[in-house]
């Protein structure tokens, strides 16, 4: 099934933690610390695959993680990396996180791999942390955590051309008969659900993408009808044609047909009506010469002032595709814009390691006890051996460091005042 757009859970793997192990070897009294290193959690990364193109397989599971780090094992035996988790999407893809609608990544140009989530460091084993005057040290440093967020997947086509026009104008069967794609044709609205993807093959010239757009409905932009859902992939084209029913055959009129949907391009994107348009005028095959020429005068002159180009065909015959196709492709020529990629505005590696990794707070509570709470903290204290006279001198110092003593100070505490640290309580002194 056709999906464009889709929301999900993305975390890359926790790193590893360290390991807290000591020789034991006969003939050997006192065997060093020899604790390994844990691993590194594994990256999440997205791909682009030339061979897709819908986000479909997003629809049913909304959780990808990539594996985590193994712990450090003893005798300086590093753990195992964890296992980098590669998620498939068709180019074009918009990558956003999904609280700030910011764009992470556009899977589009030369940007066919990217790591949006870095796996967390392996932690350090209790091998790293021996000095000279502390040879036997009792603890090791956890994994980095995992990054954790949740993004939105938006598929913006990346094609040369966008047709655009109401429904049962003649889009599917012109694409039909141009390219190789193979839509769905028949006589009833809505018959296009999905955008499809042509290319366009031209005797001594280059050819080029055509997107046919789903049909646009008058209100499409506020969300009314199909077209809302589709109007994203008009945005990346570099030349719009309208595709308009010259006969009428079902009482449309083609001019107020090509301003409705200016207008609805205006409100979803006042950038699109500025790039080059062309009319095809379809359908001419029901007309006759004379009603031909009244039909195609009277476009002309409506639009003269915004000098579009009005090209009479029939897609059921075939009548005028050549110079319409020929038209299209001098139009792109002339107009060459480079290929419309969005710029990074959120950098995980940057917010969410703000979010996760920083920040304490000091506060006192109604019995008087003063409590410390952060992340740094709470991970300081999982690999911290506070037991241990020199880990408790270690985690003394970093709360030195951190200013969370001089915060203590500035919020009254005195000698013999009780301090908690989840779960653990000390009695302070000066």
């Amino acid at each position: 099934m056709f999906s464009d757009k889709v929301k999900v859970i993305i975390r890359s793997g926790k790193g590893g933690d360290g390991h807290v192990s000591f020789r034991r070897e006969k003939f050997v009294a006192n065997g060093g610390p020899d604790g390994g290193d844990g691993g590194k959690g594994g990256d999440l990364i997205f791909q682009v695959d030339e061979g897709l193109n819908t986000l479909g397989d997003f629809r049913y599971n909304k959780k990808y993680s990539a594996g985590n780090g193994e712990t450090g094992k003893k005798r300086n035996q590093h753990g195992k990396n964890g296992e980098d988790l590669i998620l498939k999407v068709p180019r074009g893809t918009l990558i956003r996180d999904a609280t700030s609608g910011k764009i992470i990544a556009d899977m589009s140009g030369e940007n066919t791999r990217k790591i949006i989530l870095e796996g967390g460091r392996g932690g350090l084993g209790n091998q790293h942390f021996a000095t000279a005057t502390m040879q036997a040290p009792n603890y090791a440093q956890p994994g980095k955590a995992a990054k954790e967020i949740e993004v939105i997947l938006e598929l913006k086509l990346i094609a040369d051309v966008g047709l655009a026009g109401f429904p049962n104008v003649g889009k599917s069967t012109f694409l039909s008969r141009v390219t190789n794609a193979k839509p769905k044709i028949a006589n009833y609205h809505f018959t296009t659900l999905v955008p499809n993807l042509g290319v366009v093959d031209l005797d001594g010239s280059k050819g080029f993408i055509i997107a046919d757009i789903p049909g646009l409905i008058e209100g499409a932009s506020e969300g009314l009808g199909l077209g809302y859902q589709f109007l994203r992939h008009i945005e990346r084209t570099k030349v719009i044609v309208h595709m308009i029913d010259a006969a009428s055959t079902e009482g449309r009129d083609p001019i107020d047909d090509i301003k409705k949907i200016n207008l609805e391009l205006s409100k979803y994107n006042s950038d699109l009506t500025k790039k080059p348009q062309i009319i095809a005028a379809n359908k001419i095959d029901v007309l006759t010469e004379e009603e031909q020429k009244e039909i195609l005068d009277k476009i002309k002159k409506e639009f003269s002032h915004e000098n579009l180009q009005v090209y009479p065909i029939s897609a059921v015959t075939g009548s005028g595709l050549k110079e319409l196709l020929y038209a299209i492709k001098d139009t792109l020529d002339k107009n060459e814009t480079p290929d419309l990629i969005y710029e990074q505005e959120f950098f995980p590696e940057i917010e969410l390691n703000n979010e996760t990794e920083t920040g304490h707070t000091v506060t006192v509570d109604k019995d008087g006890v003063f409590v410390i709470e952060g992340p740094q903290i709470e991970k300081m204290l999982g690999y911290t051996n506070l037991e241990a006279e020199k880990g408790f001198l270690f985690f003394q110092n970093f709360l030195k460091e951190k200013g969370i003593l001089d915060e203590l100070k500035e919020a009254g505490i005195n000698d013999g005042d009780t301090v908690r640290m989840y779960g653990w309580e000390f009695d302070y002194y000066d």
